[in-house]
């Protein structure tokens, strides 16, 4: 599980930062600025090396594929996360963003070239099935599974509602091939996740920030504060680790979720007239109670929104290791029926002005993992300064990627156990357990 964990996350943030990290922004149309006459003698170069391609390459190329590779091209020179979205993609991440999609309910990732079953989601089609964690699945609907992509194996177990899909599974307990014919159902992605930790201690783990993050937060703290009793209840655990971001509004949602008031986050554009604001209104689903926030190299772009504008306001304690550092907005703009154009168009800002672009958020207090000797050196992420292209701040020094590692036993989550004795009064002085953070 250590490994197959570490695997997921690389792939997580790989899509995550870039593509589920973004917001969701519907533009009527891009802002008219005339272009020089330099810019169409460059646009006629083009036009001049595409027809020399289309007419002279040895073989015949596809005419479309070598467009969009030119548009993307040109997107990719930009920075990491600018990028064309043809339409398979574009609706691949209008379903993310949704948070529901057509499918059989189990989270699954790629290890040896194989594809496990990490864990089947309750209440659907998988667990209904009776698969399990660490199943192997070999083939989908007869046709071999090995030699596919972990999205291309994902994609043929997503369809329409109600359609069928065969799987073969491999299983280490049984000596012959499983095989189970599974009907497609609505599944919900649950980006919320709660328990009652040490009697007294509500812990809420957001794992993206889609369309269903902000609700499920809210129905968690109910259920949570229900459970343990208001007199008893010590503070809230929000554990915002590994996650990769999502939608702005979201984020906004979250943030004000803990504050009554004070601004939260401003993006500011190219141009001063693009700057918004979004500020917090009246209303603490906790009535105040302490709240500690739980962060790592694999928090980023609207988890580090949250841990901004907590720690900014002092409504909570960041804790864990320093956070990704996407500091940049994403707007989504669909072009008609030929997918959509993502593309950076504003920087954000923490309510006391500052960017955590290439960055990071540094947590107040710093706690390490205990990592397993087989995945050292292999547990951080490269960080937004890690990755080419990235957009630069002037007279600011860019950080680097932290830990990214959380144990899969929570007994030997160094960083939860920390969270919970800080909401205890519990204060722990080893340097190498925790360290005060380094000033922003």
């Amino acid at each position: 599980m250590r490994k197959t964990s570490l695997i997921m996350l690389g792939a997580f943030l790989g899509a995550g930062t870039s593509m589920v990290a973004t917001q969701t922004d519907f533009l009527s149309g891009p802002r008219a600025v005339a272009a020089s006459a330099e810019t169409y003698r460059q646009l006629s170069l083009f036009g001049d090396v595409f027809e020399k391609v289309r007419t002279d390459y040895v073989e015949k190329p596809e005419e479309s594929k070598m467009i969009e590779a030119a548009v993307n091209g040109m997107l990719t020179s930009l920075d990491p996360h600018s990028s064309y979205m043809d339409a398979k993609a574009f609706r691949d991440m209008q379903t993310t963003t949704r948070g529901e999609f057509g499918g059989l309910g189990i989270e699954v990732t790629m290890e040896d070239g194989l594809i496990k079953v990490v864990t089947p989601i309750d209440d659907t089609p998988a667990s209904k099935a009776g698969l399990l964690a660490n199943d192997v699945i070999t083939q989908i609907d007869e046709d071999q599974v090995q030699g596919l992509t972990l999205n291309q194996a994902v994609d043929k177990m997503r369809g329409p509602v109600n359609s069928a899909v065969k799987l073969k599974i491999s299983r280490k307990e049984a000596k012959d091939p499983i095989e189970v014919t599974l009907t497609r159902d609505v599944i919900k992605i649950r980006p919320v996740r709660s328990r009652v930790e040490g009697g007294d201690v509500g812990y809420v783990r957001l794992t993206q920030f889609n369309e269903q993050t902000f609700d499920g937060l809210r129905t968690a703290v109910d259920k949570l504060s229900g459970e343990i009793g208001n007199d008893k209840l010590k503070g809230y655990v929000i554990d915002l680790r590994n996650n990769p971001g999502g939608l702005l509004d979201q984020a906004v949602l979250v943030s004000d979720a803990f504050l009554d008031r004070g601004e939260i986050v401003s993006t500011r554009g190219r141009n001063p007239d693009e700057t918004q604001r979004f500020s917090a209104k009246a209303g603490d689903i906790t009535k105040g109670k302490p709240v500690v926030v739980l962060v790592n190299g694999g928090s980023a772009s609207a988890s580090e929104i949250v841990a901004g504008a907590l720690q900014d306001h002092k409504r909570a304690t960041i804790l864990g290791t320093r956070s990704f550092g996407k500091g940049s907005v994403q707007s989504i703009i669909p072009l008609g029926g030929s997918g959509a154009l993502r593309l950076t168009t504003a920087r954000y800002y923490t309510p006391s002005g500052r960017s955590i672009q290439a960055k990071g958020i540094e947590p107040d207090t710093e706690v390490l993992q205990d990592v397993p000797d087989e995945l050292k050196g292999k547990d951080e992420t490269k960080g937004e300064a890690g990755l080419k292209g990235h957009l630069k701040q002037k007279d600011t020094e860019e950080r680097g990627g932290s830990s990214a590692y959380v144990p899969p036993d929570p007994a030997k989550d160094k960083q939860l156990t920390a969270a919970i004795d800080f909401l205890h009064g519990i204060q722990k002085g080893a340097s190498n357990t925790q360290k005060p953070s380094l000033p922003n």
